[in-house]
């Protein structure tokens, strides 16, 4: 397996934050979802993905560096040193070897270690929990909106089903029980820990529970008012303009946010591109009835 470092394109000194930055530009760009078909996006994605496994664990970041243990996680063979190598170097006593070792010692000496569990007869039968796993996945503002359920592909080929909560924010992490790596002896799995990141919106964008959204209107509808349909999150609805109504406004739809929350919808006025001539011609010859300047807030006149 090829260097960790160089998979997700980062220095030997990068920061926490500059791995998971690199891991996951380079996951949203190589994901299966995103590259149906192709093998090499898959293969890609799948050695980016074990590559921040083992970078974002401290503990296996530090053992990998140390040589103990290679880009797979897989332990790599040691040179066995007795003391008897350090006993006999210059300047040392001799090691020696004490004949009248009892084997019940050893289990004794395990069990204080780990407090009497997991040990049958000394030494064997260990059982510990399995380690956590680590992933993240993106998911659309929608489906973190309302709810969905997702697929997450693993580096070895296997699946995982999410489920995501309405109402969900990035960064937040979901647990699932029993997913994580394999015990040893008899002990449980650990539990996989899935980090999500909400992609943006082309229009929605999040405050608390609320939802903003800024809706283009027509002059004639803001200066006559209208009915016109509105997206949100749960679909689109009707909405009145009020006669009269200035960019900026702020309209409020009562629970049509995110989890019990609101939509705001800010109306910006929006000109044709094309020539009116018509409305260039009324403009000209217009004079307001009440003297009106909308700059007069910043001191112009």
């Amino acid at each position: 397996m090829d260097d960790p470092y160089e998979i997700l394109g980062v220095k030997r000194d990068a920061t926490a934050d500059e791995i998971r930055s690199a891991y996951r530009k380079l996951a949203k760009r190589h994901h299966p979802d995103l590259n149906p078909g192709k093998k090499d996006a898959e293969d890609r994605f799948k050695a980016i993905t074990a590559a921040n496994d083992l970078l974002s664990d401290p503990e296996k970041r530090a053992r990998f560096d140390r040589g103990e243990i290679d880009a797979s996680g897989a332990e790599k063979p040691q040179e066995r040193r007795f003391y008897r190598d350090f006993g006999d170097t210059p300047g040392s006593g001799k090691y020696r070897a004490d004949t009248s070792f009892d084997p019940d010692d050893l289990a004794s000496i395990f069990g204080q270690a780990f407090g009497q569990r997991g040990f049958d007869g000394g030494t064997r039968n260990f059982n510990a929990r399995g380690a956590d796993a680590h992933y993240t996945l993106s998911v659309g503002f929608l489906d973190a909106a309302n709810g969905a359920k997702r697929r997450l592909t693993l580096p070895d080929g296997r699946t995982l089903d999410v489920t995501i909560p309405p109402g969900l924010q990035s960064g937040q992490t979901l647990r699932l029980s029993g997913k994580g790596m394999p015990g040893f002896g008899e002990g449980p799995p650990g539990d996989a820990m899935i980090e999500v990141s909400v992609e943006h919106h082309p229009y929605f964008r999040r405050d608390g529970n609320d939802v903003i959204l800024e809706l283009p209107v027509t002059l004639q509808e803001a200066v006559l008012g209208a009915k016109v349909e509105v997206p949100t999150v749960k679909g689109p609805v009707s909405l009145k303009i009020p006669p009269n109504s200035t960019g900026g406004a702020k309209l409020r739809l009562k629970g049509r946010g995110i989890a019990g929350g609101d939509q705001y919808v800010e109306l910006k006025i929006a000109l044709p591109t094309d020539a009116e001539p018509e409305l260039e011609t009324f403009l000209k010859g217009w004079t307001p009835h009440h003297a009106f300047n909308p700059r007069k807030h910043m001191g112009g006149k």
